[in-house]
C-alpha cells in the first residue's frame, strides 16, 4: 500500500483480497559486530512497540507472505525465514480496548463503522536472520516508526509480541545447533574468531573455540582454505569457508554441533 486511498481501501474491502482472521508476525533478528538486535515497529495511535506484521493475500502462500512482509520492512528477499510456531488466545488482541476511530484519524483516512480488521485474529510467527548494517528499516503508512532495538533493551511490547520474541529467540538459538542458519551474517571468507563471534551473540553464551571451530571442520561444514588475513603483527589466522555442498545438505537434514 503506497497511498492513503489504498490504505483506505484495504481497510473496507481488503478481505477481498487478504485472508481475514489470520496475519503473520516477523520477529526478525540482525546480527553485526558483537551486536544482536531485533527489529520492532510503532503503530499510529497505539502507544507501544510491536513486531512487523501483515495479512496473507489470497494468492499466496504462508511463506511467501511471510517473505513480502519481510521485505518490505528490511528491502531483503532472501534472509533465513522460518515458522516456528502459531498464537490464537481469543484475548491476544484486546479490540474493546482499541480506538479503531481515533487510529483512523492517526493515519488520515475516511472513518467507517465497521471493518473486517475488527475481529479475533490469529498469528503465525516466523523470525528472520540478517545482517543489521545492511538493512534500513522503513514504515509503512500506519506506522510512526520502524527501527532496531538490542535485544537485551527491548521495552513491553503490545498485544502478545513479549512471547512471540520470547519464543522465536528460543526457537533461534535451538536450531543454531541443528542448522547452519547464521552463514548469511559472514563473509565469503572469515577466521574461526569472527564465525565463534557470531554464535557466541546469539546464543549469549560462551563457547570453546577450539572444539567450537573443530566441530564445524569434523563435519564438513567449513574448510580451511590456504590463504590468511593479516590483521597486525605477527597475527594472520587463516581464512575459513563454508562448503556450499555440505551446507546445503545440513539446512535440509540438520546436524549436530552440539
Amino acid at each position: 500500500m503506497e497511498t492513503i486511498k489504498d490504505l483506505q481501501d484495504f481497510i473496507i474491502n481488503g478481505y477481498k483480497h487478504y485472508i481475514p482472521h489470520i496475519s503473520i508476525d516477523s520477529a526478525i533478528f540482525g546480527y553485526h559486530d558483537h551486536q544482536l538486535k531485533i527489529l520492532l515497529s510503532s503503530y499510529k495511535a497505539l502507544d507501544g512497540y510491536c513486531l512487523p506484521g501483515g495479512y496473507i493475500k489470497r494468492s499466496e502462500t504462508l511463506d511467501e507472505a511471510a517473505r513480502r512482509i519481510v521485505a518490505e520492512r528490511t528491502g531483503l528477499r532472501d534472509l533465513y525465514l522460518q515458522q516456528y510456531k502459531t498464537f490464537g488466545d481469543p484475548d491476544r488482541i484486546k479490540w474493546d480496548e482499541f480506538d479503531f476511530k481515533k487510529f483512523m484519524e492517526k493515519i488520515g483516512v475516511k472513518a467507517v463503522k465497521d471493518s473486517w480488521l475488527m475481529d479475533q485474529t490469529i498469528s503465525v510467527g516466523y523470525y528472520a536472520l540478517t545482517d543489521f548494517s545492511m538493512v534500513t528499516p522503513k514504515a509503512d503508512l500506519m506506522s510512526d516508526f520502524c527501527d532496531w532495538f538490542n535485544i537485551d533493551e527491548i521495552p513491553p511490547l503490545l498485544f502478545d509480541h513479549d512471547q512471540m520474541v520470547k519464543d522465536s529467540l528460543h526457537t533461534l538459538r535451538v536450531q543454531l545447533y541443528y542448522y547452519p542458519i547464521a552463514a548469511k551474517l559472514l563473509p565469503e571468507k572469515f577466521t574461526l574468531t569472527e564465525i565463534h563471534t557470531v554464535y557466541e551473540t546469539l546464543l549469549d553464551k560462551k563457547l570453546d573455540i577450539r572444539n567450537f571451530s573443530k566441530k564445524l571442520v569434523f563435519l564438513g561444514l567449513i574448510k580451511k582454505l590456504n590463504e590468511k588475513r593479516n590483521i597486525g603483527p605477527h597475527r594472520a589466522p587463516f581464512l575459513y569457508k563454508f562448503d556450499i555442498r555440505m551446507y546445503n545438505k545440513a539446512l535440509e537434514t540438520g546436524v549436530t554441533l552440539t
